[in-house]
């Protein structure tokens, strides 16, 4: 939920008409950078539902007492953060719905958007955290749009897809840009009016950063409309280092410890180190592998030899280099090869028609393959092992455009050629590296 928390910090100085900016060029943080009302109900909505599924609740009556309980406990703990009029009354004295919809709704929803493995129970549990407050169809349908966009982009749909499911399924106008929504954009607290906005943000920025400068430039609602964008974004982009360590300095203690024991909960999958005993499903995996790879126009990568070879995963295995991917039942859905070091890759010395971006050691992968019982999968391990060293280097067939767009939607740049020893293929190269690139985060 970082994205979504880090969206209502960064748009806090710039709420309301008075304050929008209409630029991208601003500091993120100031000493006005704050969090208000959309984190503390984001993170009371999480609370409820992590608490309905440690306790297997599945009833909606249930959850949404859970929801009721939480929004009011922390609301009644942070009182001054900016709630409107009418929640306000709600947390005091109400019980019952008022038929909102405001964009509460959809700021709210971003937990519920990560927690479940399917689009149906995604938009499920996102109508129940709308309907104890705002149960007009609009506000339910912002949660749902909001959360179904999270889910979406979590699980490896590309911007194209997002943009027609939610354009078909909840008749959002997503046809205008950013530069022709700012000029006349004003303060409105509607889904109706903040939701499309902010997906557009989304959709339209190139990275996580660019994705929040949009969003507070359109004006408005400016600390709910990012907040709203920024929770799609993580989904997509993920969250530079650097910008969590800032919102983790701006949250008290108890907050936190709703982020970090979501964070724990939702993620879906683990890695660990492979073991001899996995070596049939690992082979498995390669044969699914090799025919998704020729049923997607790449029949030459792996297909001429039957490549790996099970000696060579073996070999992996006992050099402690060979990774396996689990689901969140325990079971074996993909597998990769990782090492990191100085030099480590002799066919990376000599780069053809580019350049290498850091010249410092690095990680590398090999042989990496799904199942497709999940998507997500390649994404999952390729970040894991970048988050084990923060440089990475990788290699593709120039046929295997699914891999060449899954490392491009990660960050990675495309570098030059390098040329494989055992058949002096040419292979596309691409690095990240997070100490190559100056961040542009800018603190006052």
């Amino acid at each position: 939920m970082y994205g979504a928390i880090l969206g209502d910090i960064i748009g806090s100085p710039y709420e309301f008409d008075v304050n929008n900016i209409k630029t991208k060029d601003f500091p993120l943080f100031s000493d006005r950078s704050e969090f208000t009302d959309d984190t503390v109900m984001t993170l009371a909505v999480a609370e409820a539902l992590l608490d309905a599924l440690e306790n297997k609740v599945e009833d909606d009556d249930t959850i949404k007492e859970y929801l009721v309980e939480a929004m009011k406990k922390w609301g009644h703990k942070y009182p001054h953060s900016g709630y409107g009029a009418r929640f306000i009354g709600w947390l005091e004295n109400g019980s019952e719905p008022y038929n909102s919809f405001g964009n509460g709704s959809a700021m709210r929803v971003s937990s519920a958007g990560w927690l479940y493995g399917d689009l149906e129970t995604t938009r499920r549990m996102a109508r129940l955290t709308s309907e104890p407050t705002h149960n007009h169809p609009e506000g339910i349908k912002g949660a749902e749009a909001i959360a179904s966009a999270i889910y979406l982009a979590r699980t490896g749909s590309s911007k194209e897809d997002i943009k027609n499911y939610i354009t078909k399924e909840f008749d959002y106008d997503l046809s205008r840009t950013c530069d022709e929504i700012r000029p006349t954009y004003r303060h409105v607290e509607s889904c109706q009016e903040t939701v499309p906005e902010a997906i557009t943000a989304f959709l339209e920025g190139e990275s996580f950063e660019d994705v929040m400068r949009l969003g507070v430039s359109l004006g408005g609602d400016s600390d709910t409309l990012t907040c709203i964008a920024g929770s799609v974004a993580e989904a997509y982009f993920g969250v530079p280092e650097e910008l969590v360590a800032e919102c983790r300095e701006r949250l008290t203690e108890d907050l936190l410890e709703v982020v970090d024991r979501f964070r724990r909960k939702h993620k879906r999958m683990n890695i660990r180190p492979s073991q001899l005993t996995d070596i049939p499903r690992i082979m498995d995996i390669f044969a699914y592998a090799r025919s998704f790879m020729a049923a997607n126009g790449n029949p030459n990568q792996w297909g001429r030899a039957n490549w790996p070879p099970e000696d060579l995963i073996r070999k992996d295995i006992e050099q402690g280099l060979s990774y396996v991917c689990l689901n969140h039942q325990g079971e074996v859905i993909g597998t990769f090869f990782f090492n990191q070091g100085k030099d480590i890759e002799p066919t990376y010395a000599k780069i053809y028609d580019g350049a290498w971006l850091d010249d410092s050691p690095y990680g590398i992968i090999h042989r990496i393959a799904g199942d497709g019982s999940e998507k997500g999968i390649g994404a999952f391990c390729i970040n894991w092992a970048y988050d084990q060293c923060g440089h990475m280097r990788i290699d593709t067939h120039s046929d295997n455009i699914v891999m060449q767009n899954l490392l491009t939607k990660l960050g990675f740049t495309k570098c030059g050629i390098i040329y494989i020893e055992k058949d002096n293929d040419p292979r596309i190269a691409y690095e990240k590296c997070a100490y190559s690139s100056p961040s542009t985060l800018i603190t006052e």
